[in-house]
């Protein structure tokens, strides 16, 4: 039988025009979601050019900024749609949809997450010069984690969700945009109406999952990252299992951990009262607090 990779890094994407009613998420079911259609808000939606390709974006709300950064396969914005309600009456949230998902251009450069991390700068630096908070699930999450290693000055602190450790390999599958179909059929058909590059979707897949196949993340990358993190992950989740996270902790120099009871690899879906009650504080923390690094403890360590 046919191997059939549904999706990494993400359960969900946002399809659809831009009124409410018709945002959604992948296999959303009948799960509620936000009123506002993030990822798809012609009202409020902006591109910055990004080496070859055009990158969507939107703002939402003042104060401190924070990015957030959805899920990768068929992940998209509006997935994460409850925690930006909630972080927009408190602080400017940057949303934007990554190469080649949503209304995002794909560009003809090799994925890297050196070409992500430039993409998420340059969102950055077309909404405002403060180091930014960075929220950013699975592949977003990595995401982060590039920018923080590769512009520390523009990075002050991440949340990161679904995102440990990875063995090359791991994700071998393949992301067919038929077998898709099949599980969500009104995704296919309403993601390619507001996709600039349809007819290049299935190639985007493609590349996309040689692209995950080859990556590994270890100490090279975690110890290089200097701000704090709170690194959140389900107690279910297959795609960055709780050991890999619970590696990432012990390498990253500044790290918190939460893992969220009775949650798959979208904690914040699976259970948001946990996620909300973890995130938020740190959050909303003074920098000071959280910058004096933090302790680990090996294994049956006296110490």
């Amino acid at each position: 039988m046919k191997k059939i990779f549904v999706p990494i890094i993400c359960t969900a994407l946002f399809f659809g025009s831009s009124t409410a009613d018709a945002a959604r998420y992948f296999m959303q079911g009948d799960a509620p979601g936000s009123t506002t259609p993030y990822g798809d808000n012609l009202k409020v939606g902006k591109y910055v050019k990004a080496d070859d390709a055009k990158i969507y974006y939107e703002v939402y709300g003042e104060g401190e900024p924070i990015l957030i950064l959805h899920g990768g396969g068929v992940g998209c914005p509006y997935e994460m749609g409850k925690v930006i309600d909630k972080l927009q009456k408190k602080f400017q949230v940057i949303v934007m949809s990554t190469r080649g998902h949503g209304r995002s251009e794909i560009g003809h450069s090799p994925l890297t997450y050196e070409q992500k991390a430039n993409d998420a700068l340059a969102v950055i630096k077309a909404v405002t010069n403060k180091p930014v908070k960075i929220i950013g699930f699975s592949d977003g999450a990595y995401t982060a984690y590039k920018v923080a290693a590769m512009y520390p000055a523009q990075v002050e602190r991440i949340v990161a969700i679904g995102a440990g450790t990875l063995q090359a390999g791991y994700f071998s599958g393949e992301m067919n945009l038929d077998d898709l179909a099949k599980i969500d059929p009104q995704f296919i058909d309403e993601q390619k109406k507001i996709r600039p590059e349809p007819e290049r979707w299935q190639e985007f897949c493609n590349d996309y999952m040689k692209f995950w196949n080859k990556m590994s993340v270890g100490e090279e990358i975690f110890s290089a990252i200097k701000c704090p993190v709170l690194l959140v992950v389900g107690d279910e989740d297959d795609h960055a299992p709780v050991i890999t996270v619970l590696e990432a902790h012990q390498m990253l120099p500044n790290s918190r951990l939460c893992v969220v009871p009775k949650a798959w690899h979208d904690a914040f879906n699976g259970n948001y009262k946990v996620f909300k009650s973890a995130v938020m504080p740190f959050i909303k923390a003074p920098i000071d607090e959280l910058s004096a690094g933090s302790r680990k403890v090996d294994y049956n360590s006296k110490s």
